[in-house]
């Protein structure tokens, strides 16, 4: 199988691409390699695939060495007919869309971003699919689309209409724009809702990478809603894993779809949203106590306000995903964040 990967020097993206390389697929990866974080990380995560920073040039293919059946190219996704070009030249099989603007907060200052990376972009990967059809198109929605629901746990069949930061709608609009283009160009799609994953290799700007750096200088950690906060953090090789099992299992139309009681997380479409967490919603003072453990060293807390856009609980309800795929995430928070700081420690050393 073909497949096409966008965001394969972010987090997320990168590790999907390195297991379906792994099974034996066939993956283009493309990425516009922004500056919303550190780019060295994002060129040390394609480094690691055998895409050196050097050889990358806009709209240029190049080919690993290292793994021949990985290719990348550097592309602005808002740019359709780069995009068009490339979906007529390689014929994908499979696209798995991870590329986006990420962040709750940043959304607050900069919208525009969100409209050009979340919503622009993402138009062009379903005109991209709608003319050179695929067998299935898998895309990253979050858990931010719950907004102002309180009701737990977080279920796809909940109504999703009160996002509360302009990242968690356009994150609703790209499932929208997808189930138009489902039941218009009968295009399989399947939006994932992921929980705030974690792990090896992850972002800057997330608490975990946060957390880590500020207790290893001796600074302290800036802990919202004075830790009163609960998040069902998933880690990176659950999601990895949920993604591919779903991306192996186009979506097709719900036959007990009602019209008169629609579900919100299926369609008379080939569409479909799953939620991808694990589950099992974690406190955040133990989940800085667990970086702690992993550390060897004590945090000093700085206790603040509920940030705006922040919700004080998540909690995945996988019942769909498990019935369909056979897999429920798994791994617990003390493995995965153990996981992150030594190879935390091992990239960066203990500073």
């Amino acid at each position: 199988m073909k497949y096409l990967v966008t965001g394969t020097a972010g987090f997320i993206g990168f590790h999907v691409a390195r297991k379906l390389l792994e099974r034996g697929d066939e993956v283009v990866g493309l990425d516009v390699i922004n500056d919303y974080y550190d780019t060295d990380l994002k060129y040390a995560r394609l480094a690691s695939m055998g895409i050196h920073r050097e050889e990358i040039k806009t709209d240029r293919l190049i080919q690993s060495f290292t793994i021949p059946s990985y290719r990348f190219i550097k592309l602005d996704l808002a740019e359709k007919g780069d995009l068009l070009e490339l979906f007529e030249l390689e014929k994908f099989d499979v696209v798995i869309h991870l590329a986006a603007q990420a962040g709750v907060r940043y959304s607050l200052s900069h919208p525009e971003v969100y409209i050009q990376s979340n919503i622009i972009a993402f138009l062009n990967i379903l005109e991209a699919c709608r003319f050179y059809p695929v067998k299935h198109l898998v895309y990253a929605s979050s858990s931010s689309v719950y907004g102002a629901n309180e009701k737990l746990p977080f279920s796809t069949s909940d109504s999703v209409d009160h996002p509360i930061s302009l990242y968690a709608a356009s994150k609703k609009s790209n499932e929208l724009m997808a189930h138009t283009y489902s039941h218009l160009f009968n295009i399989p799609t399947t939006g994932l809702r992921f929980f705030t994953v974690y792990g090896p290799w992850g972002r800057p700007d997330m608490a975990l990478f946060l957390f880590t750096e500020a207790i290893l200088k001796g600074e302290p950690i800036k802990v919202f809603n004075h830790g009163k906060m609960k998040r069902d953090f998933t880690y990176i090789d659950d999601i990895v894993e949920g993604v591919i099992r779903v991306a192996d299992r186009p979506a097709k139309p719900n036959p007990d779809f009602d019209p008169m009681n629609p579900d919100p997380g299926s369609a008379k479409a080939p569409y479909k949203v799953y939620n991808i967490g694990n589950s099992s919603p974690v406190l955040l003072m133990d989940y800085i106590h667990a970086i702690e453990e992993g550390l060897g060293k004590k945090a000093k807390l700085e206790l603040l306000p509920l940030q705006p856009g922040d919700v004080p609980a998540s909690h995945a309800d996988v019942t769909d995903l498990v019935k369909d795929t056979g897999y429920k995430p798994e791994t617990t928070i003390q493995e995965g964040v153990s996981a992150f700081t030594e190879w935390y420690l091992d990239y960066f050393g203990d500073e």
